[in-house]
């Protein structure tokens, strides 16, 4: 094994590589001012860009969560490199041979990625080669069949295994890759007696690359019948120290230039439809490989697509899913649905007629077809909406009754207020029903949903914010994990000032504090714990009594809260905390108004007058508290 590589030859490579077009093959890059880039953290989650690259320096740094470093450390830390594995890889790329303090040269086999990558690339151009053999006529038979010519199967790299037990393993191991090489890569599978074996045996196979062209792993298709092999319809390479299914999108190194471009990514269900989507033109499309569509996943796409906040929401990205319209299809939607507010871009869906796959679309009716699926997609929340009312009976007054029930969830969970409001509008015309009497359904829905667990709450880090240093890990909720939409930030630095500076804000606003509606389930645990306190702010060991009381999965978020920066200081302190816990209880007495105003008008609508006066009343006397409460 050579020796450590020469300090002049890292620092060429160093000098020679351009940190931005290494970065760029992970995170979409835009311009923030005069030598510096930005774009979103592959390091951390969040909403607004705050990761840096400044190429003529050669450094990154992320202002969310502090990760920085130098071309070499991005490697390490997005590849899990070792440093030396990083600047042989930089080398290759630029073309520089490297010399080592013990005089040898570079291994270009050197280091166990390396090894993985070149055991999968080694086995791509076999399959590929294989598939012009002449056992290989299903294979092409079948790609023929679902419209792929030759040169689509060449441009996806796709190939074939034959039907043989050792075929590729003998294959590679001449090409010097050892068992345990092949074993490690995902190649070769073992049986009860420790035999190695091939893993793709008989069928077409698919590379599956990262972001950057390298071949990570493969999909391979059942050809055979199911007594010639029993295995599942898809078998894909298994977990590797390359491979981890959970982050990989299948097509997004074909994709992903034209994502950032046109900020649109569409999501399918296979290969197949990822060929298709691409020869029909739409080449942003992507697939998960034989897992469904997740958190990791989003992370990936976001940063590619540079999905960061935008209040200009004609600016914003589309994330554009196709979903078959069988129940499998319908479970991957509601799986995605209830992921859908961890995007900042606008999400869509698109359903072919006939419930065709976009495969099936493009070899039946043509590539136009596939465009004018993906041009035809419809937004995520009328889809959702939709599906509910297509379960009940709208003919029927209870049909109705119940189909605003389902559908007023779905409504209220819109955080844009003025796409909320239109989908009021739509809901009321798709059912027939007077607009204010769904916007009451929605409202009520949205105040339930306010006293309860959100199982659509984001969980999207709020960067600027670190944990405490030394604070013990947890698997609860953390302060970095809340949503960064505006009603959360209020109450989570409302309970930052409760904690750190009750005297200041007074018993009384404290108290009211306490019992005031909480959007956010763990945040409402901290306000629990605190009315358990209340009468006790000025005790000197407040914070510690609080996380005391809250449950042990709690404390850490507890913590966080109560070393937070405030962003007052000295002696505006006192008016600040007042300040912000005064707007929160305005918002809560707004809350209790408007769900007053709401039962006053249908009691009056039933023809209870008495009952109507009464919740008026009881409205007036709301909202002058809230005069009081202003005027303080």
């Amino acid at each position: 094994m050579p020796g450590l590589i020469r300090r002049s030859d890292i620092d060429e490579v160093r000098s020679r590589t351009n940190i931005a077009d290494i970065v760029g093959d992970y995170v979409t890059l835009k311009s923030a001012g005069v030598g510096s880039l930005k774009g979103l953290c592959p390091f951390h989650d969040e909403r607004s860009p705050s990761f840096h690259v400044r190429p003529q320096v050669g450094f990154y740094h992320c202002f969310g969560c502090g990760e920085g470093g130098d071309v070499y450390t991005f490697l390490q830390r997005m590849d899990h490199v070792s440093f030396q594995e990083a600047v042989e890889r930089l080398a290759g790329r630029i073309g520089l041979e490297l010399h080592y303090e013990d005089g040898g040269q570079a291994n270009s086999d050197h280091g166990v990625r390396a090894r993985l990558l070149a055991a999968n690339a080694a086995a791509e151009t076999f399959f590929r080669e294989r598939l012009a053999a002449p056992d290989a006529q299903p294979g092409r038979e079948f790609l023929g069949q679902r419209g792929f010519d030759p040169q689509a199967a060449a441009r996806f790299g796709v190939g074939f295994a034959p039907k043989s037990f050792d075929a590729l393993g003998s294959a590679l191991k001449a090409q010097g890759f050892t068992q345990e090489e092949l074993i490690a890569a995902g190649l070769l599978s073992t049986n009860e007696r420790g035999n190695a074996y091939d893993r793709f045996r008989g069928r077409l196979i698919w590379p599956i690359r990262d972001v950057t062209g390298a071949t990570i792993g493969f999909g391979a298709r059942k050809l055979l019948s199911d007594d010639e092999d029993r295995g599942p319809k898809y078998l894909n390479t298994p977990e590797t120290a390359i491979y981890h299914k959970s982050q990989v999108l299948y097509g997004l190194d074909l994709a992903r230039r034209d994502i950032a471009r046109g900020k649109q990514v569409v999501v399918v269900e296979g290969y197949t439809d990822v060929m298709a989507c691409h020869l029909a033109g739409i080449t942003t499309a992507v697939a998960t490989c034989g897992t469904s569509f997740g958190v990791d996943h989003i992370k990936v796409v976001r940063r590619v697509l540079g999905d960061t906040d935008n209040r200009d929401t004609s600016a914003t990205g589309e994330v554009i899913f196709t979903f078959d319209p069988d129940e499998a299809g319908q479970k991957a939607a509601s799986r995605a649905f209830a992921e859908e507010q961890r995007f900042a871009a606008q999400t869509f869906v698109a359903v072919a007629p006939e419930g065709l796959d976009p495969c099936d679309l493009r070899l039946k009716r043509g590539d136009d077809a596939v465009r004018r699926l993906v041009s035809g997609r419809k937004p995520m929340f009328e889809f959702m909406i939709r599906r509910q009312l297509q379960t009940h009976d709208l003919e029927t007054v209870e049909g109705r009754v119940a189909a605003l029930r389902a559908a007023a969830p779905i409504v209220a969970g819109i955080r844009d207020q003025a796409l909320g409001v239109g989908y009021v509008r739509s809901l009321a015309g798709w059912l027939g029903m007077d607009p204010g009497e769904v916007g009451r359904a929605v409202q009520s829905a949205r105040a339930r949903t306010a006293k309860t667990v959100d199982p659509r709450v984001d969980v999207r880090p709020e960067s600027g914010l670190e944990p405490p240093e030394g604070a013990p890990p947890s698997a609860g909720p953390s302060l970095m994990d809340l949503p960064t939409d505006p009603s959360t930030r209020l109450e989570r630095d409302s309970l930052m000032v409760l904690l750190q500076h009750p005297v200041a804000v007074g018993a009384e606003l404290v108290a009211a504090a306490s019992r005031a509606g909480f959007g956010n389930h763990a945040l409402s645990v901290v306000r629990d714990a605190i009315a358990a306190h209340a009468t006790e702010i000025e005790r000197v060991d407040w914070v510690q009594a609080i996380a005391d009381e809250v449950p042990r999965s709690y404390q850490a978020l507890v913590t966080q809260l109560g070393v937070a920066p405030v962003p007052e200081r000295g002696e505006r302190i006192a008016a600040y905390a007042r300040s912000l816990v005064t707007d929160l209880l305005d918002r809560d007495l707004l809350r209790r108004k408007a769900e007053l105003l709401g039962s006053a008008q249908r009691a009056q609508s039933d023809g209870d007058a008495e009952r109507a006066r009464e919740l008026y009343a009881r409205s007036a006397v709301v909202e002058q508290e809230r005069r009081r409460l202003r005027a303080e």
